[in-house]
Parts: structure tokens; sequence; C-alpha cells
């Protein structure tokens, strides 16, 4: 299993970025699709979720800003942030809990990251 993230760049604050990751492999099933960032120094924290039902959650400090969606033919999650700060500054990458075939369990995978600059 391969997750492809892409997306990331240089934007001024107030613009908007749209982040991309893609599963491939041998994926029978896919549950929960979501996106962490993560600054020098400190811990990676989850960013936007979205399960296989279409639920989804946000951190406080992305809320109303990000969105995020799957597109479950595709084995793909988005991020669409608009309104970008500078403090959302990070490399920020996409995990997949998913299930492959010949397994019963569900593992997370992760994708490599994707570098989010904003400047002021």
């Amino acid at each position: 299993v391969q997750l492809q993230a892409s997306g990331g760049g240089l934007v001024q604050a107030g613009g908007s970025l749209r982040l991309s990751c893609v599963a491939s492999g041998n994926i029978f099933s896919i549950n929960v699709m979501g996106w962490y960032r993560q600054v020098p120094g400190k811990q990676r924290e989850l960013v936007a979720a979205v399960t296989s039902s279409g639920s989804t959650n946000y951190a406080g400090s992305v809320e109303g800003r990000f969105t995020i969606s799957r597109d479950n033919a595709k084995n793909t999650v988005l991020l669409q942030m608009n309104n970008l700060k500078p403090e959302d500054t990070a490399v920020y990458y996409c995990q997949i809990n998913l299930q492959t075939y010949g397994r019963t369990w569900y593992t997370n995978y992760w994708g490599q990251g994707t570098q989010v600059t904003v400047s002021s």
C-alpha cells in the first residue's frame, strides 16, 4: 500500500490550497481518512478526519476554514484550506486507516508529507 500526498506550497495569508492524498495497492476497505500536521519541535496534531460514513471532525483552529472530503471510488482524501494563516505553516501528512485483502484488521498508513508555508 502506498499513499501519495500532493498540493502543498507557498501561499500568502488569506489564500487557499488544496491537498490531495491517494491510496493505492492491495486495498480491500477504507475506514477513517485524515490529515495531520507537524511543525519542528512539536507533536503531530490532527487537522481533520472523515469516516467511511462521511462524518467529519476538525481541530478547533481550522474549523470553518478547512474542509475535508473523500472520494471512495478513487481512494482519495482531500483537504481544502481557505483563509490560510501563518500559523497553518507545517508539514501536512495524510493518514488512512484501511484493510488489505487477506487480513481481517485495519492498519494506519501515512503519506510522505507535503509542506505548506503561509507568508504574512
